[in-house]
């Protein structure tokens, strides 16, 4: 019982404070006519994301927690499982594509604001979330016309690919390969953009003739590289794999870090690190004195 209170207060504290700073994040971009600029939409956009991403499964799990009833049902299954796998797919092409923007943004400054125009930003988060959303259609596709036998009794806590594939009681080979081919696509081929603009960025940085200017260049890349590292280390170890691995309490750990912590703390990485949005918060959330 002790436990199932302490888990409950966690999981709904991590959801408060993950859904929080998000919505603060986004109407502070929009709020401040200083942060419509391209990287802060791509923000707004990541932190929609992150909403939904944590809004997928920490709600069912809360539920659950506290009725004591943890059953789902098959559909509630599949349709939790596409959701978070979209998500999941969508913020691995919204991540590049930020990347992309700030190798415009350090490699060719001048050509910034021609090349990342309102109409080509919104164009790139659009195909972030078709692609991801399109992706994960196949996957569960897949999945889903498997057969599931006895006991159904899944070892994390949501209906993740691994153990829902652990379950089947037929030949998975095809889905289990369909899933790492995809897996691989739509990991590595962001993550190749994201590597190659910021191999690119880093040589321009270098060329910079004074400490100064390469620590500016570099404070505007840092928070994303830090989310992109977290972000891209966790997911490739748990997917892109040509094996399912066994549900153990290890890989639930993993998926606890990418599933609940990493939004978590995403906020206070951008908003620590990005000078305009703390500018920004303490100009509306800090109390200012004023003298008689």
């Amino acid at each position: 019982m002790e436990i199932q209170v302490i888990l409950f207060v966690f999981f709904l504290l991590a959801y408060i404070i993950t859904v929080s700073e998000n919505v603060i994040i986004i109407v502070i971009i929009q709020l401040n006519s200083k942060l419509q600029k391209p990287m802060f939409f791509f923000l707004s956009n990541f932190s929609f994301l992150e909403i939904c991403y944590i809004s997928v499964t920490l709600p069912n799990l809360l539920v659950s927690v506290f009725t004591k009833n943890m059953t789902i049902s098959f559909s509630g299954c599949m349709s939790q499982m596409y959701f978070f796998i979209s998500l999941m797919c969508t913020e691995c092409v919204l991540l590049s594509v930020m990347a992309f923007d700030r190798y415009i943004a350090v490699c060719h400054p001048l050509r910034y604001v021609i090349t990342m125009s309102h109409n080509f930003c919104f164009q790139l988060a659009a195909f972030s979330w078709i692609a991801g959303f399109t992706v994960s259609v196949i996957k569960i596709y897949f999945i889903s016309k498997l057969s599931f036998c006895g006991p159904n009794i899944i070892n994390h806590f949501f209906c993740d690919i691994s153990p829902v594939l652990n379950l089947a009681c037929e030949d998975m080979s095809l889905a289990e390969f369909v899933d790492f081919i995809l897996a691989l696509v739509i990991l590595l081929t962001p993550l190749s953009v994201t590597v190659t603009s910021y191999l690119c960025i880093i040589f321009a940085i270098l060329k910079i003739p004074t400490n100064i200017g390469r620590q500016k260049a570099f404070s505007t890349c840092a928070s994303h590289l830090t989310v992109v590292t977290i972000f891209f280390s966790t997911t490739l170890y748990m997917y892109a794999r040509p094996k399912k691995a066994k549900s153990l309490d290890y890989f639930k750990l993993v998926s606890l870090l990418y599933a609940v912590f990493t939004p978590m703390i995403n906020p206070f990485i951008y908003c620590l690190r990005n000078k305009d949005i703390r500018g920004t918060l303490k100009k509306y959330f800090c109390c200012k004195s004023v003298l008689p």
